[in-house]
C-alpha cells in the first residue's frame, strides 16, 4: 500500500498512525497538495489528501473512508470505531467534534497565512476561531479514561491537538484543557505517533 500525503496534515496522519497501530506496512508518497497539484490529480481528481493506494491499484480517498476500510479490513474486535450502539455513537461525536476543529482552525490559518494581507477578513477568522473554541471546550469536556487499546476519537483528537499547538497556538493556552492535555501526551509518547510527527504544522491538508 501507498500512502500519499505529509503528515503535516492531521488527516493523513491520522490515517499512517491507524495504518501502524493495526498493524499494515505502507509506503509514504510525500507528495504536496501545493508543490505538487497537479501530479495529484492522477492519484485523486480531487487533489486532496490523503489517498491510499491499495496493493491492487485501487484508490481509497478521503481519511474517513480510508478509516472505515481498515476498520472493514481487521473486523469488529480490532476495528478503532465501535461497530454500532451508543459507544459507535460516542466515538463519532468525538471525532466529528475533533475534525470540525481541525476544519475551522485551518481556515482561519489560511486566512492569516495564504490570503494577501489586505484582503484578510478580521471577522471571519474569529469566527472560524470562536467555533474552534467550541469544539475544544466540548472535548475537554468529554471523559477520557487512560487505556492501553486506542479508539479513533482518541487517534484524531491527538492529531488535532499537536496541529493546533503549532498552527493556532492561542486555541491551547497552558493548563486550559488539563483533560486534553494528558490525552495527547499520552497518545505522542506512543511510537505510532512519534513516527508520524513532523517537524512543524503550517495549514491542514486533506479530509
Amino acid at each position: 500500500m501507498i500512502l500519499i500525503g505529509q503528515y503535516d496534515s492531521p488527516f493523513v496522519r491520522r490515517v499512517a498512525i491507524s495504518l501502524r497501530l493495526l498493524g499494515f506496512g505502507y509506503q509514504h508518497d510525500t507528495r504536496s497538495v501545493f508543490a505538487d497539484f497537479e501530479a495529484m490529480r492522477r492519484v485523486n481528481p480531487l487533489r486532496r489528501i490523503p489517498s491510499l493506494v491499495l496493493d491492487d491499484g485501487e484508490v481509497l480517498i478521503d481519511s474517513a473512508a480510508i478509516l472505515d476500510w481498515l476498520d472493514q479490513s481487521v473486523g469488529p474486535e480490532r476495528a478503532l470505531i465501535p461497530v454500532a450502539g451508543t459507544e459507535r455513537r460516542q466515538v463519532m461525536r468525538r471525532m466529528a467534534l475533533a475534525t470540525g476543529v481541525i476544519d475551522k482552525a485551518g481556515a482561519a490559518a489560511y486566512e492569516r497565512l495564504i490570503r494577501p494581507e489586505a484582503y484578510r477578513w478580521p471577522e471571519w477568522i474569529e469566527r472560524c476561531l470562536t467555533q474552534a473554541a467550541g469544539g475544544l471546550e466540548a472535548l475537554a469536556a468529554e471523559q477520557w479514561p487512560a487505556s492501553t487499546r486506542l479508539d479513533q476519537a482518541e487517534i484524531t483528537t491527538a492529531c488535532m491537538l499537536r496541529y493546533l499547538r503549532i498552527a493556532v497556538p492561542e486555541l491551547l493556552p497552558d493548563g486550559r484543557y488539563p483533560s486534553l492535555d494528558t490525552l495527547s501526551t499520552r497518545c505522542e509518547t506512543r511510537p505510532e505517533f512519534s513516527a508520524t510527527c513532523p517537524a512543524d504544522y503550517a495549514v491542514p491538508r486533506g479530509g
